[in-house]
């Protein structure tokens, strides 16, 4: 028989062997040494899992806008010429200045045009006394042509004198009506009001009529912004404005729109199309198209880019989210799923326009799914993350990321 000792077997009274009590006790110290261990492992890996921000995306019902580059232009624009030749007398504004329809700009030395206007003036004078000599000489021809004491010829001749000067007074009145002009038009005014520019040309200069750029005017409110659609846009647009009543040549119906410009973050400028070309262009494909913006203050300036937020959808429910969940995959756009488990799997999207702060997915979504918006680095497709849920505002604008 076996001797009994510690770790030996001991036999039951049926000749079975059984363990002793101490190592029963050594055996359980093992085993929750390794479940400790394992725990321990577990939660070590979990600590070391990278941590992501996630979140569900933004849905509500949106109109959708379409993004395009254009420049501002004055709605009405002179350039300012001289109607005569001569030298620059005066010049009668200040440069950059408001200035009204009627106002004087400049004034061409006259001198020379008032001689002419008072030698025409001294010629109506003498066809005029001519005319009523000649009057009055054909009323007494005619009054002795009834006693006959007057030849028939000499009546003639005195008609002609008549007649002839009519004509000399036509034409005298005619070059008194042209050096009136000429004299008028030494003084250059304002043919609508607005902003003036500088003034291009110093006094004392000769001014060669019809060619001599002086200054321009342009007006300032309202003013127009012009921008160029392309052909599939444009039919999307044009089946709108027709349901509204309208036509794109015709502003499709008054449509609403908003313009960025450079130096302002918000859309504060709001307006309308009033007009697009009636026909597309054949070398570009694109059509340009015009919309017009109150401008009382005077802020925006003709020549100036902006952007034009033009509503290029009806009113649908559509999924909004973070332009930094966004990532690129190649030539695709990919957004970064995570699952109750924390595994991260990549999803391809269409995307669209910015609308509130955020990006709207045409395709790829539907608003149920847990997406990965802060800390994309750290996201593999197949692999395990940490996850934080956040709650993001209806406008990321306005709130940051509520915890």
């Amino acid at each position: 028989m076996d001797a009994p000792g510690n770790g030996q077997l001991h036999r039951d009274a049926g000749g079975r062997p059984r363990r002793s009590a101490g190592w029963l006790a050594r055996a359980a110290v093992s085993a929750a040494f390794l479940l400790g261990m394992a725990f321990s492992t577990a939660f070590a890996q979990d600590q070391q899992l990278p941590v992501v921000t996630a979140a569900r995306p933004v849905v509500r019902e949106i109109v959708e806008d379409d993004e395009f580059v254009g420049r501002f232009e004055a709605v009405d624009q002179v350039a300012i010429r001289s109607r005569v030749s001569g030298y620059l007398d005066k010049v009668s504004f200040q440069d950059g200045a408001l200035v009204n329809k009627g106002d004087l700009l400049f004034t061409i030395d006259q001198r020379p045009y008032q001689a002419a206007y008072d030698a025409a003036k001294s010629q109506v004078d003498v066809a005029k006394s001519l005319l009523e000599f000649s009057k009055m000489q054909l009323d007494r021809a005619n009054e002795l042509a009834k006693t006959g004491n007057i030849s028939p010829a000499t009546v003639d001749d005195r008609r002609r004198e008549y007649l002839s000067a009519q004509a000399q007074m036509q034409g005298a009145t005619a070059a008194l009506t042209t050096a009136s002009l000429n004299m008028e038009f030494t003084e250059i005014k304002a043919p609508l009001s607005g902003r003036i520019d500088r003034r291009l040309v110093s006094v004392g200069n000769l001014v060669q009529p019809d060619s001599t750029l002086l200054t321009t005017i342009v007006t300032r409110d309202p003013i127009d912004f012009y921008f160029d659609v392309d052909e599939r846009l444009y039919f999307s647009y044009a089946r709108d404005a027709k349901a509204r009543g309208g036509s794109m040549q015709e502003g499709a119906g008054g449509l609403e729109v908003v313009v960025h410009v450079a130096d302002r973050a918000e859309a504060v400028f709001k307006g309308k199309l009033d007009f697009a070309e009636n026909r597309i262009d054949n070398a570009t494909g694109t059509i340009r198209v015009r919309a017009t913006f109150p401008n009382a203050d005077g802020v925006l300036q003709p020549g100036m880019f902006g952007r034009i937020n033009v509503p290029g959808s009806l009113p649908h429910s559509g999924v909004l989210v973070p332009d930094e969940a966004i990532g690129a995959d190649q030539d695709r756009r990919i957004v970064f799923l995570v699952d109750e488990a924390g595994m991260v799997s990549a999803k391809p999207v269409r995307t669209g326009p910015l609308l509130d702060g955020y990006r709207v997915i045409r395709a790829g979504l539907t608003g149920d799914e847990t997406i990965i918006v802060n800390g994309l680095m750290h996201a593999r497709p197949g692999t395990k993350v940490k996850v934080e849920m956040v709650t993001l505002p209806p406008k990321a604008e306005t709130a940051g990321l509520q915890q």
